[in-house]
């Protein structure tokens, strides 16, 4: 196929779009392969579409490799399989909801368990007829509240969504497995770098999952990798290794002090070791207990206060506060919230009047490190004043644990006695061992062997395909534009005629037929009133991989081949160049992956 530059339905631009904000935003817009049409709704261009369909092909084909079999739900589904999972509730504002003209209720789906589970239990009865893996590449709708980074969260994406069937824990294992398998090829033929991490579950529910995250600084997930063993995860889904705990025997009474003007941790910090100064060592934040008050607005519309205590040196992650709760939203504590709290001493609260049996009445749940016989200085309940050496289990016991506080560098890994760094990513794929949430809540059952009834256990494996786009054009661009791995892009070649000589042009088509005789696709730059610098320009900024000029160089009897990627350019003879260029589209290339 010849895809000739004057006739495509493609405009680049030289200017960013003003609402950009990640480089894959601002180049698959300039270069005309999206457009947008709303916040976070996009028009997929003639280029841009066919990059799309490569990745929807890639991960058939490796779908279709283990046997999975693809199938097509509707995008309009009715109310009454998300009423009986519960999740036309828990979804909250987060679907788009709406009624036809009888007055019935319906959303677009933004994701499918229920329509699979409800598929195989009409048709399925019997364990003879399992395992069985189904999926579908469709079009989703989650009505974000803040749709950013163009592909990367919007309203509207196309998502591979599939699940697996299995009357045993053990056939989910081997279903999870060879998912993960055929989710690591597909990844490696996407041409860029990934991590596999250690998940949550989250709303999804189930035994175990794990996150495919493409390594991108403006990523907008973070997790960390351990210094010395194999460990990777979402910060969501790191564990803290709470310390053993400690003997107090000896330990002062808890003892409240003035401490004026010191309703934030540095100037608590500040105000000890002026007035109170230790005598092993200067007071610092990690000695304080911090007391945030946020509210959770539960699926039902109800709102709940929640204290949540944590060392003074760590702030509360609210990503990974969310990743705990979902799909309970996490709301700031505010002045009215306050004013109907009396107990509640602002920026002085205390443990003491927290917890589910205590004055305030508030759930209190505290970090992993608050363990019996830790010792701290925190609110003593009374404006300007502070309780030190108020011990844990001795002074006051919480009414829970809670992963809220952020992972830093350098933190301890959970299994073993290396430390953590942190990176950012992108997440691309996730994979779920579901187990029996869904098969539960809509009445999915097989006959087994002894022809007694079982419920039926899952897996869900979920891959963002328009997102893919996105984050191939995150991971492989450089400062001229996007450069795409060759299994993905656009063309195979981009071929380019420079100046105003007929016989170039000439050449050039012929060039491009013989390319094509060949099986490849032809990006074929023809325009005539086009100076050659901008033709390079779009050349570097649309990103084929392999760009063939014909030039100058003709009278001499060569053309330019020049690699996207490296940049490394060398001139072909004429004779030899469709030969050189099939070569080059053919050479093997691979993948790898992190962790």
């Amino acid at each position: 196929m010849i895809l000739r530059m004057s006739s495509l339905f493609v405009r680049t631009l030289r200017e960013d779009p003003a609402d950009a904000e990640v480089p894959s935003h601002r180049l698959l817009v300039r270069a005309g392969y999206i457009r947008r049409a709303a916040p976070g709704i996009y028009s997929w261009l003639p280029l841009g579409l066919r990059v799309l369909r490569n990745v929807e092909r890639i991960v058939r084909e490796e779908m279709d490799a283990i046997g999975a079999q693809e199938l097509q739900f509707p995008a309009l589904l009715p109310r009454e399989p998300y009423e009986a999972s519960g999740r036309w509730t828990e979804y909250g504002e987060g679907i788009f909801r709406l009624r036809d003209r009888k007055g019935n209720d319906y959303l677009l789906g933004p994701t499918h368990e229920e329509l699979f589970t409800l598929v195989v239990r009409d048709l399925y009865s019997s364990y003879k007829d399992l395992p069985v893996w189904l999926y579908q590449i469709q079009t989703k709708y989650r009505d974000e509240a803040r749709p950013r980074a163009g592909l990367l969260r919007g309203r509207e994406f196309v998502m591979k969504d599939s699940y697996s069937f299995d009357v045993s824990d053990e056939g989910l294992d081997r279903s999870y497995e060879a998912h993960r398998e055929a989710y690591v090829r597909t990844f490696d033929r996407l041409g860029f770098d990934y991590v596999i991490v250690k998940a949550t579950s989250g709303a999804m529910g189930g035994s175990k999952s794990e996150e495919f995250l493409a390594t991108a600084e403006n990523g907008e997930d973070t997790y960390v990798r351990c210094s010395s063993c194999d460990y990777a995860a979402n910060v969501e889904a790191v564990q803290v290794r709470p310390p053993q705990p400690l003997p107090y025997d000896g330990v002062p009474e808890a003892h409240a002090e003035r401490t004026p003007d010191t309703p934030t941790i540095e100037t608590l910090v500040n105000h000890l070791n002026e007035h109170f100064p230790r005598r092993d060592r200067a007071w610092d934040a990690a000695d304080t207990l911090k007391n945030v008050i946020i509210v959770l607005k539960h699926p039902d519309g109800t709102r709940e206060p929640v204290a949540i205590g944590l060392p003074g040196d760590r702030a509360v992650d609210e990503k990974r506060l969310a990743g705990q709760l979902e799909p309970i939203e996490v709301e700031a504590f505010d002045e009215s919230d306050f004013a109907r709290y009396p107990s509640l001493a602002k920026g002085y609260i205390g443990p003491r009047v927290l917890g589910e049996k205590h004055a305030s009445g508030i759930r209190y749940l505290v970090d992993p490190r608050v363990v019996e016989g830790t010792r701290w200085v925190t609110g003593a309940d009374v404006s300007g004043s502070h309780v030190l050496d108020l011990v844990a289990g001795r002074d006051f016991t919480p009414d829970g644990v809670i992963e809220a506080a952020e992972v830093r560098d350098g933190d301890p890994c959970p299994r073993c006695d290396g430390t953590l760094r942190t990176a950012r990513g992108i997440e691309m794929g996730h994979i779920f061992a579901l187990g029996r949430k869904y098969a539960d809540a809509l009445g999915l059952q097989v006959l087994d062997e002894s022809g007694k009834l079982v419920t039926v256990t899952m897996g869900s494996y979920g891959i963002g395909v328009s997102r893919a786009v996105a984050a191939i054009a995150e991971n492989t661009h450089d400062e001229l534009g996007l450069v795409w791995p060759r299994e993905v892009s656009p063309a195979d070649v981009h071929l380019v005629a420079t100046g105003k000589d007929p016989a170039v042009f000439e050449k050039a088509a012929e060039l491009a037929v013989e390319l094509t005789s060949h099986g490849l696709t032809v990006l074929y730059d023809d325009r005539v009133k086009v100076s050659p610098g901008v033709k390079f320009k779009d050349a570097e900024l649309l990103g084929v991989p392999t760009i063939v000029v014909v030039g100058k160089g003709l009278v001499d009897g060569v053309v330019e081949v020049k690699d996207r990627a490296s940049g490394d350019r060398q001139d072909v003879a004429l004779e030899h160049a469709v030969e050189h260029v099939v070569a080059t589209v053919r050479e093997p290339v691979c993948g790898c992956a992190e962790g």
